[in-house]
């Protein structure tokens, strides 16, 4: 009953959010509360929902703080040499633009961080795919999909998860899957390209005025960087008003722009939050920031908060100006917190009730006794649809080590068994349950149910790619 349920809320869920019937903060809500109700443990839920609170409280936290030391970091300026390298790129080329997402996306990912790796590509890239009138959840996609393959890194939380459940060394799990990832990411970057060339078919190969330069976009008409047939403002034209990139990078500290142009300012060089005397500081400090996360010196929560405190100290000391630098970002911390706290309700009621463990099981027996010697391969499968449905906790700690001894039952080692539980985090990375997606669609104003229909498709073709690169390679 409780698995039939699982699923029943799950894909209640899904359709809501895909049709665009409920927004996700309220599906993430409401569809949970009504399934515990049903499942008959509704005097349970107060419980279920302070349990997932809990537990999902730190990555709120860190989230908060981290949108506020990278808005800041936007603000003064730190990344615009990256935006200018992209400009200079791409070169108002649609199919340039979307590679060059990929690969912004997949050198960011080397933090281990999702949401970090989607807050500097979204603010680097948001304004050009505005301006050029490019489909943003293409962006979303691209980047998400990157970041997925890139976060089986030790250091990115899978690996570790997986060495910690089957008493393994991280490195001996990482590092003979090294080749099969690396396809994997060259199958997201050719993804990237043949995307990139569609969009580049429906809006044409567009050149900038002469008079532009590369540091200090000027506007143009968005009529003239839109496809024909394509309406400004239309969905995934990506010329709809407002940025959230616009928003993060001083909006308001100059005069406001014409609104049939907003959007296409891209950084504003002339902005009055820059800090290029302090450049070399916010990157020693951001450098640090990072190091200490790879490293683990303290708790993530603790790093951001310590670094947006420290980054608005020193680059903005008079107290009206941090509290406007806080203001600024507001709508992005306010909408981030807000749908984890929603998830929170959604994974306290699938763990509570016990949805999710009565899901796994039913998953693990439904493997016929023939696929015994097969393990490896059935792991890999597996990895797709229960990391989308469970968080990286629950699959890891609690059906790995399941999947594992049947696979020791029948000859498989531990070590291809963990190897293949990484295939599925390039879909994993766009899971309702994961925090960081959140930050993405936030922040490239993508509807989540839109990203969701784009990119499940793209990202569990890229696991399978990896799965079978795997296998070719005898990994696994």
């Amino acid at each position: 009953m409780l698995t039939i349920l699982g699923f029943a809320m799950i894909a209640t869920f899904l359709v809501l959010i895909m049709m665009k019937k409920m927004s996700p903060i309220a599906a993430l809500v409401l569809v949970p509360a009504l399934f515990c109700v049903i499942a008959g443990q509704g005097a349970q839920l107060g419980d279920y929902v302070i349990d997932g609170v809990g537990k999902l409280a730190p990555t709120a936290a860190m989230l908060m703080f981290a949108i506020v030391y990278f808005g800041v970091m936007i603000d003064v300026g730190l990344f615009d040499p990256i935006v200018r390298g992209i400009l200079r790129f791409c070169k108002a080329d649609p199919m340039r633009v979307v590679v060059g997402t990929a690969v912004l996306a997949a050198i960011v990912s080397l933090d281990g961080d999702g949401s970090t790796t989607f807050m500097i590509t979204v603010s680097a890239m948001y304004p050009l795919y505005k301006r050029l009138g490019l489909s943003l959840v293409v962006m979303t996609g691209v980047a998400a999909t990157a970041n997925g393959v890139m976060n089986t890194l030790p250091w990115g939380g899978p690996t570790a998860r997986a060495a910690t459940a089957l008493k393994l060394d991280a490195a001996d799990i990482f590092v003979p899957m090294i080749p099969a990832l690396a396809v994997g990411l060259l199958f997201v970057f050719v993804l990237a390209y043949v995307l990139g060339v569609r969009e580049r078919r429906r809006v044409g190969l567009l050149a900038l005025p002469a008079q532009e330069s590369v540091e200090e976009p000027v506007a143009e008409p968005a009529e003239t960087l839109v496809a024909a047939g394509t309406p400004a403002g239309a969905p995934g034209s990506g010329a709809a008003a407002g940025s959230a990139a616009a928003g993060s990078v001083g909006a308001g500290d100059s005069a406001p722009a014409d609104p049939e142009h907003e959007g296409f300012q891209g950084l504003d060089p002339h902005r009055a939050t820059l800090r290029p005397r302090l450049y070399w500081f916010n990157a020693g400090l951001t450098l640090l920031l990072l190091t200490s996360m790879i490293m683990e010196l303290l708790p993530i929560p603790v790093l951001f908060l310590l670094g947006a405190a420290l980054a608005l100290t020193v680059n903005f000391p008079k107290m009206p100006d941090q509290k406007a630098r806080i203001a600024a970002h507001a709508d992005n911390v306010l909408n981030v917190a807000g749908m984890v706290f929603a998830a929170a309700v959604f994974t306290g009621v699938l763990t509570g009730t016990g949805m999710v463990k009565h899901m796994a099981d039913w998953l693990v027996g439904a493997v016929p006794e023939g696929m015994g010697p097969h393990m490896a391969l059935v792991t890999g499968l597996l990895s797709l649809p229960l990391t989308y449905f469970m968080s990286n906790d629950g699959f890891y700690f609690g059906v790995l080590p399941v999947l594992a001894e049947a696979g020791a039952a029948h000859g498989v080692s531990s070590l291809e068994i963990a190897r293949a539980s990484l295939v599925g985090q390039a879909l994993h990375m766009s899971s309702p349950l994961v925090p960081a997606v959140y930050v993405l669609v936030g922040m490239a104003k993508v509807e989540f149910g839109d990203h969701t229909r784009f990119t499940v498709k793209w990202a569990a073709l890229t696991s399978l790619v990896v799965l079978a690169a795997g296998i070719v390679f005898g990994i696994i």
